[in-house]
């Protein structure tokens, strides 16, 4: 069965290139691969509620957990962890699946990259990274990675959890889909049909919500 999203933009991001979404009960964090800027803003307005300034490069993943927010450092290959009041960093962690992505092996200047989509349960941070092609799950207090799983398609990038399960978006492919977090195994997918690409990804009241970096739009994914 083939399920197309209807995509729905709700508001352009206050940054020029969002991307990473994390949900909040409180607002949509967005983290912006260009000013590196963290923002919350309304669900219903997009007006900012709180922006800091962070330390990270080309950040490309963001989500809170432990009273942190957490961001993929892409291009410093770090996570960096957040204070959440002001944004200042407590601390930088190695990113796991560090490396070159396979579109970019054998190019000249071709340089190693890191974590992409992140998310957060029970004191694990789930780190999607486009080089390895696997979702690590990491403690997030002893810094050890205790599983991984295989992605489908070329390159992974946001994450949304649904119950116990992980979407996982596929920029390249233009697809979203659903997999279990013990073995990657697939159990749904959606497409997103070009010019629209998720990059970052998070789930909102049952519902996908994404950001393109290329247009600036965060909307939503209605099958």
């Amino acid at each position: 069965m083939i399920k197309i999203a209807k995509v729905e933009k709700r508001f352009k991001s206050p940054g020029p290139q969002p991307n990473g979404l994390q949900a909040a009960p409180d607002g949509l964090w967005i983290i912006d691969q260009v000013d590196l800027k963290i923002y919350k803003v309304d669900w219903e307005t997009g007006d900012i509620l709180f922006e800091a300034q962070t330390d990270t490069e080309h950040s490309s993943g963001i989500t809170v957990g432990g009273g942190y927010v957490w961001i993929a450092s892409t291009f410093e290959l770090q996570i960096a962890k957040l204070d959440i009041k002001t944004g200042k960093t407590i601390a930088k962690y190695d990113s796991p699946g560090v490396g070159v992505a396979s579109w970019r092996e054998g190019m000249p200047g071709a340089s190693e990259t890191g974590a992409h989509g992140l998310e957060w349960r029970d004191g694990k941070i789930y780190i999607a990274s486009p080089p390895s092609q696997f979702v690590h799950v990491v403690d997030a207090e002893t810094w050890t990675e205790e599983h991984a799983f295989r992605t489908p398609g070329l390159r992974n990038h946001g994450l949304a959890w649904q119950d116990d399960k992980l979407w996982v978006a596929d920029t390249s492919a233009g697809t979203v889909n659903l997999l279990g977090t013990a073995d990657g195994r697939v159990y749904d997918v959606i497409r997103v049909e070009a010019p629209d690409e998720v990059h970052g990804m998070t789930m909102h009241d049952g519902v996908l919500w994404y950001c393109d970096a290329h247009n600036c739009a965060i909307g939503r994914l209605i099958v």
